[in-house]
C-alpha cells in the first residue's frame, strides 16, 4: 500500500542520502524541490545542484579523495544527516545507493525525517540474502543457489554441494567489489586464503552463465510497472575497473525478445506485491541464453540507471516515485525514445590521478573538483551518452572516455 504517513506531509525540501546522488538530485530539482544532500564524494555538480551538501570526503586541490573501501561508513552518513537537519528544514529523505544493507542507520534516518519509499523493515526483507531467497523460492522464481557460511570448511562444503563454478561474495558489497569467481576447489582455496582471517560471514553462490541485466520499475505495493530493462556493464578493465564484477554503468534499454520481457514483468509483479515494494526500485538479474531470468538481488531505492531511464522515457522519475508512494498510481508517458539508446559509463582512475576541470563537458557527471587527487581504481567520473544504436552509444562513450583519460595527469606521492 502507499505510504499513508506521507499523505499530510507538505513536501518541499528533500534530503538525498547515498553514494550515487547527482542524477537523483538533478531529477528532484527538476521536479520542483529544494534539494539537500549527504553523500560520500562531494562532487562539484552535486554542490551546484543542491541548496546545501555535506560529504564524507572533503575535496581539495592537491589532496586525495580517499578510498571508498576504507572511508565509507554508514555512521558517518547519519552524523552528516543530523548536521544538515540541524541547519535546514527537511520534509523527507530519498535514498540513493550505499545504505540499503545498513538497517540500524536506516531506522535512525527514518526517525529524523520520513524515508519516502520503502520502509527500513521492507528494505531489510529484500536485502537479507538467505531469507530473501527462501521467500523467492516459495514464489517459484529462479534464483542462484546460495549459502551463508562463516568458516573455510563450510565454504568448501557449500561449493561442493552447489557445484562449481561458484561466486564468493562478501555479505555487503559496494558496486560489486570483493566478488570473486571460483571455477575449481583450488581457486576457491586461493580466494579463501586471500580473504581470511575467519570466522567471517560470506556467501557461496551458484554462478549462472548469462547476460547481466537489471529491471527498473515503479510499484505501489499492489501493482508495478516496468520502466526499462537494462544491460549492466561489469568489470570493464578498459575504464579502469579492477574488480572483475565491479559496476561500470548501464545500457538502456537492453535488447530482449518479448518472451523474456514478459517473464521479467511477471517476476517484478510477484516480487513487488509479495514484499510490498514502494516507488522506484530495481532488480538485478542474470538471463541465460535459453531459459528464464534468475533474480540476483533487489535494490529497494533509486538506481544508477536513473538518468538513462529518464532520457529514454522522457519522464521525471522522482515525480513517478512520489505518485506511486503517496497517491498509489503508476506513471504513463508519451515521449518514449524507442529509436535511441542511452549509456552511462563510469570511469575509474587508471593510476593515482590529478583531475582536470570537467565542467566544460556537458555529458560528464559526478565531477571531482579540479586538481583533486583520485586514487587508482576509485571512481573518476561518469559519462552519459545518447545515440541511435547500442553500438554507436558505446563507441561514443568510449571515445569520450579516451579523451578524458588523455587529460588526466599522474599525481605523485
Amino acid at each position: 500500500m502507499e505510504a499513508s504517513y506521507l499523505k499530510d506531509v507538505d513536501l518541499k525540501n528533500i534530503l538525498i542520502i547515498g553514494l550515487d546522488s547527482v542524477a537523483l538530485a538533478h531529477s528532484a530539482r527538476r521536479a520542483g524541490f529544494k534539494v539537500f544532500a549527504v553523500d560520500f564524494f562531494g562532487d562539484q555538480d552535486l554542490r551546484k545542484t543542491c541548496e546545501s551538501t555535506l560529504s564524507i570526503v572533503t575535496q581539495k586541490a592537491g589532496e586525495s579523495c580517499g578510498r571508498l573501501e576504507t572511508d565509507f561508513s554508514p555512521d558517518k552518513f547519519l552524523v552528516l544527516a543530523r548536521e544538515i537537519l540541524a541547519r535546514h528544514r527537511v520534509d523527507g529523505i530519498f535514498l540513493a545507493s550505499g545504505l540499503e544493507d545498513s538497517q540500524k542507520t536506516l531506522l535512525e534516518l527514518h526517525k529524523l525525517a520520513p524515508i519516502i519509499g520503502n520502509h527500513p523493515r521492507t528494505i531489510r526483507s529484500v536485502r537479507g540474502k538467505v531469507e530473501f531467497f527462501n521467500e523467492v523460492r516459495k514464489l517459484g522464481i529462479n534464483h542462484p543457489d546460495t549459502t551463508l557460511v562463516e568458516t573455510t570448511e563450510r565454504a568448501k562444503q557449500a561449493a561442493k554441494d552447489i557445484g562449481y563454478p561458484v561466486l564468493v561474495k562478501p555479505l555487503r558489497s559496494l558496486g560489486g567489489s570483493g566478488i570473486r569467481l571460483a571455477e575449481s576447489k583450488t581457486q576457491l582455496d586461493e580466494i579463501l586464503q586471500r580473504i581470511a582471517p575467519f570466522p567471517l560471514w560470506i556467501l557461496i553462490q551458484e554462478y549462472i552463465i548469462g547476460k547481466n541485466m537489471s529491471v527498473s520499475f515503479v510499484s505501489t505495493g499492489k501493482t508495478s510497472l516496468i520502466l526499462t530493462l537494462n544491460e549492466q556493464l561489469l568489470g570493464m578493465q578498459e575504464v579502469g575497473q579492477k574488480e572483475p564484477f565491479g559496476y561500470c554503468g548501464n545500457i538502456v534499454p537492453a535488447a530482449f525478445d518479448e518472451a523474456v520481457t514478459k517473464k521479467c514483468a511477471n517476476l517484478v509483479q510477484k516480487i513487488s506485491a509479495h514484499f510490498n515494494l514502494l516507488g522506484s526500485n530495481g532488480i538485478d538479474l542474470v538471463v541465460p541464453e535459453h531459459g528464464s531470468p534468475y533474480i540476483v538481488e533487489v535494490n529497494p531505492r533509486f538506481q544508477g540507471t536513473l538518468e538513462c531511464v529518464e532520457k529514454f522515457l522522457g519522464m521525471n522519475l522522482v515525480k513517478a516515485h512520489l505518485d506511486a508512494c503517496i497517491n498509489g498510481f503508476l506513471p504513463s508517458w508519451k515521449n518514449v525514445s524507442s529509436s535511441k539508446v542511452c549509456v552511462r559509463l563510469i570511469l575509474y582512475a587508471r593510476h593515482r590521478s590529478l583531475v582536470p576541470d570537467f565542467s566544460g563537458f556537458d555529458r560528464v557527471r559526478d565531477m571531482p573538483l579540479p586538481r583533486a587527487i583520485v586514487e587508482e581504481g576509485e571512481p573518476l567520473c561518469s559519462i552519459v551518452t545518447t545515440e541511435m544504436t547500442r553500438e554507436s552509444a558505446i563507441e561514443e562513450s568510449m571515445r569520450l572516455a579516451r579523451r578524458i583519460y588523455g587529460l588526466v595527469r599522474p599525481a605523485f606521492q
